[in-house]
């Protein structure tokens, strides 16, 4: 069995305890970056997910002073189909990982929004944005590995005696992480990712999901490279009550426009179309303690385990015996609930879990 990790989420769009109400919003800053990843770090978070889209901070710029504002945390960050040459990209990757001691792993991402990706100039529909992924992670592979030149000729790119310096710190290269519902994203994780990351769901439907993946790995020998993981939501007091107060505080102001952007702007992305179809047919609970709630305000994961520390652990652990190992976490303040997680939850997990902790 692999070892379990756990990631924590970069906020750099700002933060906030209630959706919808502008007293509890907290904007982006690099102080609130700061206080973010010293507390992921703290409670041991190994990776650290910096988000990419028109309200965040720039992805690679943000993952490159934190890293070097921090000791061990890696920041997990996007390549992006069509935003940058791959050769550029692969010296970027392998540069990153030479200067932060072996810190960097790669998020791949099609993209959720279609309007938000026109309008930062990418053209491409998104089936062809996994065509050229495919072919950017191959050509990023190649060049970190080949001995000698790289020659590839593809749909998208053309390449004839490409090479870069440095060669990447970590052995063969980075880890490649994700997250996607759609059959696209299955297959280009079973041929190229090293963790799969899903977003909430039933159990059981993770286990199921999983052993598809696999066997679609199983077509490129790499059935025992990929893992699984889950990116959620974490509400965790040390009352129950208290929990599901923060949890509800969250979405109790949410505007009807906010509510309606989760329906329109993200109907492309199979993940999130998944992720609206639980809340329809469950309700708000999918679980006693896995609650749909965030979806009505947030795109991509806004399912969250909510509860008392006994109760997130038990939570997670279905998930953990369902097959996951890496678990992509946020919750609100990041802060304050990464350094809940640390102190209530992990000590939980390692006890039930032990001789798996990858820290």
């Amino acid at each position: 069995m692999r070892p379990l990790e756990f990631g924590w989420y970069l906020p750099t769009h700002g933060d906030t305890t209630a959706y919808g109400l502008m007293e509890a919003q907290i904007p982006s800053s690099s102080e609130l970056c700061d206080r973010v990843v010293q507390a992921a770090e703290q409670a041991g978070f190994e990776y650290l997910l910096i988000p990419v889209g028109s309200v965040c901070w720039e992805a690679w710029i943000t993952g490159a002073f934190m890293a070097a504002r921090s000791s061990s945390i890696k920041p997990l960050i996007a390549a992006r189909p069509g935003y940058i040459n791959p050769v550029l990209l692969a010296k970027m990757i392998s540069t990153f990982d030479q200067m932060s001691g072996g810190r960097i792993c790669i998020n791949l991402i099609a993209g959720q929004n279609e309007s938000e990706v026109e309008g930062e100039g990418v053209r491409y529909p998104k089936e062809a944005r996994y065509e050229l992924m495919e072919e950017e992670v191959s050509i990023l592979k190649a060049l970190w590995t080949t001995r000698g030149p790289v020659n590839f000729d593809g749909k998208f790119h053309k390449l004839s005696g490409a090479h870069i310096r440095p060669r990447p710190r970590q052995q063969p290269f980075p880890k490649f992480y994700l997250g996607g519902g759609s059959r696209k994203a299955w297959e280009l994780s079973a041929k190229h990712s090293d963790v799969h990351l899903f977003w909430g769901d039933l159990p059981e439907k993770i286990a199921s999901n999983i052993a598809e993946i696999r066997q679609m790995a199983r077509d490129h020998s790499r059935e025992n490279d990929i893992g699984f993981g889950m990116r959620l939501q974490v509400i965790c007091r040390e009352n129950e009550a208290d929990a599901w107060e923060a949890a509800n505080q969250l979405v109790r102001h949410a505007t009807e426009r906010q509510k309606q952007e989760m329906k329109t702007l993200y109907n492309r992305s199979e993940a999130n179309l998944r992720v609206q179809q639980l809340a329809r047919e469950h309700g708000d609970l999918l679980l006693p303690h896995l609650w749909t709630g965030i979806t009505k305000v947030r795109p991509g994961a806004g399912i969250a385990v909510v509860g008392d520390p006994a109760q997130c652990a038990e939570t997670l652990q279905l998930f953990i015996d369902a097959g996951c190992h890496s678990f992509c976490l946020s919750g609100y303040l990041h802060d304050e609930e990464a350094e809940r997680f640390g102190r209530l939850i992990r000590p939980i997990l390692a006890e039930n879990n032990r001789g798996r902790w990858a820290a």
